[in-house]
């Protein structure tokens, strides 16, 4: 994985890239879910989103590396 990446000039962690990337899906996966009408059967919905935001991460940054090398 490479430590920074290059934004108009701006060194960012490309860690806050991948954070930002699995942000923008969680917001989209409670959009959907939130239409749907699942956050009914869900107990406690801060914790439900933190978890699927925490899946996401681990998602994105295990694509990052398979594209990477």
């Amino acid at each position: 994985m490479i430590g920074e990446i290059d934004i108009l000039g701006v060194f960012v962690p490309a860690v806050l890239v991948l954070m930002f990337i699995a942000y923008l899906l969680n917001l989209a996966i409670r959009n959907v879910l939130a239409r749907v009408g699942f956050y009914r059967f869900v107990w406690h919905r801060s914790i439900f989103d933190l978890g699927i935001y925490v899946l996401l991460l681990g998602v994105v940054v295990i694509v990052s590396q398979r594209l990477i090398s």
